[in-house]
């Protein structure tokens, strides 16, 4: 099987590192220092209990790929998906399985809307990132890959098969869209929040907790008009922010300090418009959303 991993970072990394243990071809796609350093010392993987070193098959960009691809994993953020598909469009047929491992909950849609693929919903919980050029580092023992589709049952399978081989924990829940909702509440929040405030999750909980519950719920509430039920997991969102290091933030307030390319779209802009459609009103998220796009 050839598999693909687009996007090398903290997550791409590590899900390929370890894909890197199967027999099967697998492909980076980086480009830059960090390309040429994986290409010549493999890819460092540091982790709280040790280390290893993956060696992929070959690593290229996205418009030096060649041939057909039978799974590919996209891990670039939200706002490069559409730019790598167009770029690969050539090597992806109708029976290429892909999986999005982004942050948001509308890529499945987004995806099978610009390509002939059998497009599987994806999640990942990690916390891990790009150290330095051919290195990456994951924090903690927290990892899990949920994906799945059950328009796409075989494929699903298959894809759990292959990380099942690789050691990579996984779940194919049968309700994958509330699964994926759950994790976007959280996110979506506390990206937000942290970005807004400019403080890390835990002080958003412990300065600003009135906030944080009606912002959650303004999402849970969009969720739900949608037949999607997470209302359950708000008071879980607050428990987990309470729970975190004093010092863990979200990767989109960390961008906005360095100035670099936000997902405030895919995070914010989405449960607004999607308020918008619904008729439902997302006050606080408007707000907020208003104030950081103006960054």
């Amino acid at each position: 099987m050839r598999i693909v991993v687009a996007g090398i970072g903290g997550v791409g990394g590590y899900i390929g590192a370890h894909l890197c243990k199967l027999e099967d071809e697998v492909i980076f796609l980086a480009r830059g220092n960090h390309a040429e350093r994986i290409r010549e010392t493999g890819l460092l993987v540091k982790e709280d209990e040790g280390e290893f070193t993956a060696r992929p098959d070959s690593v290229v960009s996205t418009e030096a790929l060649e041939g057909e691809i039978d799974l590919l994993l996209l891990c670039v953020k939200s706002y490069d998906m559409e730019a790598v598909l167009t770029d690969l469009s050539s090597n992806i047929t109708s029976s290429t399985i892909i999986v999005p491992f982004a942050n948001g909950v509308e890529h499945k849609e987004k995806i099978a809307s610009l390509v002939d693929a059998k497009v599987l919903h994806g999640a990942v919980y990690i916390l891990a990132h790009k150290e330095a050029d051919g290195v990456i580092v994951k924090k903690g023992k927290v990892f899990a890959a949920l994906f799945g589709d059950e328009a796409y049952a075989k494929e699903t399978a298959l894809v759990s098969s292959l990380f099942e081989k690789a050691g990579l924990r996984h779940k194919t829940p049968t309700n994958i869209e509330e699964a994926i909702w759950k994790k976007y509440l959280f996110i979506s929040a506390f990206a937000a929040l942290t970005s807004y405030f400019d403080t890390s999750m835990r002080k958003v909980y412990e300065l600003h907790k009135n906030w944080a519950e009606t912002l959650l719920k303004e999402i849970a509430d969009v969720a739900e008009a949608k037949g999607i039920h997470i209302q359950d997991e708000v008071e879980k969102a607050l428990k987990t922010a309470s729970s975190l290091p004093e010092d863990a933030s979200s990767s989109m307030h960390l961008d906005f300090q360095n100035g670099s390319r936000t997902e405030l779209e895919t995070l914010c802009g989405y449960v607004v418009r999607e308020g918008q459609k619904l008729r439902l009103p997302t006050p606080m998220m408007a707000k907020i959303y208003g104030v950081l796009k103006g960054k």
